[in-house]
């Protein structure tokens, strides 16, 4: 049986070295040609480390000469990777002392040249040394160190790395919880990023956590696949390890042919991969199961290699050379510590002295700026006094400004209101003179006796009579119309009819302008709703507000008439509707627009792009104060610059 075995390891040892031998090839070639340099050394690690779990004398070799080469090219970040490197091949062979004493060797440089990567790969490589010392403590210790560092600098692979670790040391510690949560999130995460050897190790770990939890199947499971896995990356050292405990569960199921295959390829591994720590594990395993077998001859012939093992492993010299190493480096980290404390300590002083310092430079400042404080109040309150007697002087400004806005628009209606009035006096004047006429040819016609010619000429009065009387009413309700809006009103609310409104003001706007210029002339469109709700508003102040959009409307069709090409034809539409719960009215022109830059201040007070004298800025601020704070309502604006704007009046119903 071991002959078979030794020989299926060897045939597997030829077969994954074929897949090795072609990376090695090229970087031996690769070093033949490289001059000795910082490139030579960093491609003797490179060579060195594919040959770390299966050649671990030619890596001692490697990392010798890879030192004198960096000794050489004075390249302390390559002494320190082949010092780290050296360290994992005596840790694989079992010389726990001297790779203790290469890491922390490797460590300083690392900490002195301020390499972090390095500083984290051996505060992890030292914690794997006193895990397989049996000390899991202190392994724990070294590394959380290296995990802390490790995630401030967002080295994802080697905090992987780490985890998996701190599970293997929580699993011989039988704090299976945590170690379980550990290792299965790196073996989870190393899943999705394909990276081989995490994988290896995770499955490896997780099939003694299971064993260790009683549930044999799941851990067989894991063991399988991580002997794949070893197999595929060449790793002697998981082969060891997993196929001991696959050993151990068939020996607790009652198969001994199995337990015994498995002990015998792990023992075998181990004797081709050099790692005395599995040989130790394996042989001690197979003296037992020799001994319960009653084959003694096989159970002293292992005890022999178990002794050996140990001894090698374990030595007094050893033990001792270790504790020293560990008292050493304790003593280390505690001189650190005590210089770290004196440095903060030094800095505190240094704050507290600079604290003090800026204290008594803040007492003088403050008092002299108390000082400079006083003479600046008096001052304040010297320009307070001149700033609320010019407020006063705006505040007086203001309402002159806004009384000014009043009677322009007065003004304006008082022309529409003439003009509207001198038609049907017109009429009532016309009517008259033709029918003063036609009593004198009444009075001729009677004196003759024609009485046929005089009913006609008296039926022709009546008529005019009545034509006479229509218009009078027409200028009466002009009169009382315009008497109720410059009436001062109480400023209550009720029901009207906007389109009755809306169409009276269009018509005084109009004319009001026609009378200052003869030569305007625009087309006014109306579309009112016939069946529009009527709004609860004050008359008086939505007069205002329409008479005001009615007369930016038609100034600036009349702006853009004076310039624009022929066929220009100045249009002012009206449209009333009622939706969502509120009456709206829309005022639209087709004249000059308003330029973008001044979209958000022409609702502005005092802001006004009329010229000098001919507007105070005041229309549209009071008409928005009037819609938005007097009735809740709102004032939009659409424009288009060089096209026209539309108004858009929104009130709510009742």
């Amino acid at each position: 049986m071991k002959k078979n075995i030794t020989l299926a390891l060897l045939l597997f040892t030829l077969f994954t070295a074929n897949a090795q031998k072609k990376a090695t090839d090229s970087l031996k070639k690769l070093i033949a040609t490289t001059k000795e340099d910082t490139t030579r050394v960093m491609l003797t690690k490179e060579l060195a480390g594919l040959y770390l779990y299966s050649k671990p004398d030619t890596v001692l070799i490697l990392t010798q000469q890879g030192l004198q080469l960096s000794k050489a090219a004075q390249f302390p970040k390559g002494e320190a990777a082949m010092l780290n490197l050296r360290g994992g091949v005596y840790e694989l062979t079992g010389n726990y002392p001297k790779a203790l004493s290469s890491h922390l060797e490797s460590l300083k440089i690392s900490e002195k040249i301020k390499d972090l990567v390095g500083v984290v790969k051996n505060l992890h490589d030292i914690s794997n040394i006193y895990s397989d010392e049996g000390d899991e403590r202190q392994s724990i210790n070294y590394a959380l160190r290296a995990k802390s560092i490790a995630e401030t600098a967002r080295m994802q692979r080697s905090l992987s790395i780490i985890l998996l670790d701190l599970g293997d040391s929580y699993e011989k510690l039988n704090i299976l919880d945590s170690a379980l949560r550990y290792t299965r999130q790196e073996y989870l995460r190393s899943l999705k990023s394909n990276e081989t050897d995490i994988i290896c190790v995770g499955t490896n770990n997780l099939g003694n956590i299971y064993s260790k939890m009683h549930r044999p199947d799941t851990a067989l499971y894991y063991y399988r696949k991580a002997i794949l896995y070893a197999k595929r990356m060449n790793s002697y050292e998981v082969i060891c390890e997993t196929t001991i405990g696959m050993a151990r569960i068939f020996k607790q199921q009652g198969q001994p042919d199995s337990s015994l295959y498995y002990a015998r390829q792990s023992i075998a591994a181990g004797w081709v991969g050099g790692f005395t720590r599995h040989v130790l594990a394996a042989s001690q395993f197979l003296t037992e199961y020799f001994e319960k077998q009653g084959r003694l001859d096989s159970a002293y012939r292992y005890q022999k290699i178990s002794i050996a093992a140990k001894d090698s492993l374990y030595s007094k010299e050893k033990t001792s050379a270790f504790h020293n190493l560990s008292f050493a480096e304790n003593q280390r980290q505690q001189d650190i510590q005590e210089q770290q404390a004196a440095y903060r300590a030094s800095i505190r002083f240094y704050m507290l002295l600079t604290v003090i310092v800026f204290l008594v430079v803040m007492a003088f400042v403050f008092w002299r700026n108390n000082r400079r404080n006083e003479k600046a109040k008096r001052l304040l309150q010297l320009q307070k006094e001149q700033i609320q007697t010019t407020l006063g002087e705006l505040k007086t400004t203001q309402t002159q400004l806004v009384q000014r806005e009043k009677m322009a628009s007065l003004g304006e209606l008082t022309a529409g209101i003439a003009h509207e009035i001198q038609n049907p006096l017109n009429f009532v004047n016309n009517f008259s003179e033709v029918s003063r006429e036609l009593m004198s040819e009444l009075i001729q016609e009677l004196g003759k006796g024609d009485t046929e010619e005089a009913k006609a000429i008296t039926q022709d009065v009546i008529e005019n009579l009545a034509k006479i009387n229509h218009h009078g009413r027409r200028a009466d309700s002009i009169v009382k119309g315009m008497l109720e809006h410059s009436r001062v009103g109480t400023g209550q609310k009720q029901p009207t009819d906007l389109n009755t409104l809306a169409d009276e003001f269009l018509k005084l706007s109009y004319h009001g302008l026609r009378a200052k210029d003869k030569s305007f002339n625009a087309d006014l469109i109306t579309h009112y709703h016939a069946g529009l709700l009527k709004a609860n508003v004050v008359q008086q102040d939505m007069g205002r507000v329409l008479i005001n959009l009615f007369n930016n409307a038609f100034y600036a069709v009349n702006q853009k008439a004076k310039t624009a090409v022929d066929g220009y034809k100045p249009a002012v539409t009206v449209t009333t509707l009622t939706e969502n719960g509120q009456v709206i009215i829309k005022v639209k022109d087709n004249g000059t627009g308003i330029p973008d830059a001044i979209k958000e201040k022409i609702l502005q007070p005092f802001f006004t792009t009329k010229p000098t004298g001919e507007g105070t800025g005041l229309g549209l601020s009071l008409s928005y104060d009037i819609l938005v704070k007097g009735h809740n309502g709102t004032l939009d604006i659409i424009s288009k610059e060089g096209e026209g704007a539309e108004f858009i009046v929104k009130l709510p119903v009742g």
